[in-house]
């Protein structure tokens, strides 16, 4: 009995472990819902996103009702909310995402973390959970600014700057590489040239795009749903609660939220999530594309294309001695493969936003900050681990160029489409040059050929610039 206290609801008595702040909600919900306890907890973001707006909500309500809010309390509460947004009370947020669809018992586990937290910060009973931490709010308006919170920090502070590393990784990888001409592929057959910086261009430009896409999404993310309570008409809450909330919370995490316009539109609706979503998805394909490329370009390395060289980071088999393999392509593929069907989670989930509430708000939520997450650490490994160390097999690139039919491509202006694939089809029947093939053909001289024919200024090389160096 000693390992435990009595902590009451509306509902009666409940057995707590003594050495945790939360209370008899929390413990219900935990006892309740054994459903992937450990591994699938509420998303520690969230749990610091409580920390962020009951902290703020604490400074509003001592700003609009100070004789319920007091100096001691907003003091007490907000040193609490320093320690839920430290992660130093994670231990105390045990519940895991299968529970209510509202989030309603992770509110409360905020509540309770922070009031019994405050109590001993005090050193008497001060807060209530419900009266004083939940003061002017709902858990169908608190769950859903927890979530937009947690988006836009995640985004910014997290994923953005992983994008732009492997973006300037690419940028110097596009200067050491100018120049270089290889076989360009298109259907995964030979096609005409490409500079290989200009391959590399098309990979940093891709990231790019979809850092611009996760920024059209950020304005309607910051949008905060406090202040609408339980079902938008803002019951309970002070006159001007939703803006001096949403003032509270950009001056705790630095970011330029706004109180949500429509407050029925902010609890039932999760668009913005999807939207956004949307575009860790743009992302996700993007970074597999990206993968595969290289893994291809990789490939051998003797029977592949081996035109680049990537860092050997570990023994690939347990039986082919000396074999390595690209491990961190596959790591980017597999999460892209992850976060794609994450887009489906999210979507089934805001669809069923019934009446004035959705209720698959912890799914989403773990859905979405899962995506956000793991794209930011693969691109941190992918850039730390491969990108960085990408070389230019050139001597291979000059075999392949060289090797390549479509090279056929530069005849076309001198004897004609169907002339050239002529061209073509006889070099590679008869398993000979290009050159020789079009000789032979009569269709030029050989001293024409030479004129005419130069690979590297298909791809936009200066040739005789290129000499000259």
């Amino acid at each position: 009995m000693d390992n435990f206290r009595i902590e009451h609801d509306s509902m009666g008595e409940v057995k707590v472990p003594a050495d945790k702040y939360w209370g008899a909600q929390t413990e219900r919900s935990h006892e309740n819902f054994r459903i992937g306890v450990g591994i699938e907890t509420m998303p520690r973001e969230i749990t610091k996103a409580f920390g962020y707006l009951k902290k703020a909500a604490a400074g509003a309500n001592n700003a609009l009702k100070p004789e319920k809010m007091t100096a001691e309390k907003l003091s007490c509460i907000s040193k609490a909310c320093d320690e839920v947004i430290s992660g130093s009370l994670n231990d105390h947020f045990p519940l895991v995402v299968w529970q209510t669809g509202s989030g309603t018992q992770s509110n409360m586990n905020a509540n309770e973390v922070i009031a019994n937290r405050a109590n001993e910060i005090a050193g008497k009973k001060l807060c209530h959970p419900n009266d004083d931490i939940n003061m002017s709010q709902s858990s169908n308006d608190t769950f859903p600014t927890a979530m937009h919170i947690a988006a836009v920090v995640e985004i910014e502070d997290k994923l953005f700057p992983a994008i732009d590393l492997l973006v300037n990784t690419f940028k110097k990888l596009e200067k050491d590489n100018e120049g270089i001409v290889k076989s360009g592929r298109t259907h995964l057959q030979d096609a005409v040239p490409i500079q290989f910086s200009q391959e590399i261009s098309g990979w940093r430009t891709s990231i790019e795009k979809d850092r611009e896409m996760l920024k059209l999404a950020l304005p309607e993310l910051k949008q905060l749903a406090l202040g609408g309570t339980a079902v938008g008409t803002g019951l309970n809450a002070p006159k001007d609660f939703d803006t001096k909330v949403a003032g509270e919370v950009s001056k705790l995490t630095g970011k330029d939220f706004i109180t949500a316009p429509n407050k029925f539109h902010a609890l039932t609706s999760k668009d913005e999530i999807v939207f956004a979503h949307g575009a860790l998805k743009a992302l996700a394909a993007d970074l597999m594309k990206i993968a595969n490329d290289v893994r291809w370009l990789a490939s051998g390395p003797r029977d592949g294309l081996g035109e680049i060289r990537i860092p050997e980071n570990e023994p690939g088999s347990s039986i082919m001695p000396g074999k390595v393999n690209p491990t961190q392509c596959e790591a980017v593929t597999m999460v892209a493969v992850q976060v794609i069907g994450n887009d489906v989670a999210v979507g089934m989930g805001a669809s069923q936003g019934n009446f004035e509430l959705n209720v698959f708000m912890p799914v989403i939520a773990y859905n979405f900050l899962q995506s956000v997450r793991l794209l930011a650490e693969v691109m941190v490994s992918f850039n730390d681990n491969c990108a960085v160390g990408i070389t230019a097999n050139r001597e291979k690139m000059h075999y392949n160029l060289y090797n390549s039919l479509m090279l056929v491509t530069a005849l076309n202006p001198y004897i004609g489409y169907e002339n050239a694939a002529k061209t073509s089809h006889k070099a590679y029947e008869e398993n000979i040059s290009l050159k020789d093939a079009c000789v032979s053909l009569g269709f030029l001289t050989a001293e024409k050929f030479d004129e005419v024919f130069k690979p590297e200024a298909m791809a936009g090389v200066d040739v005789l610039k290129k000499g000259a160096k």
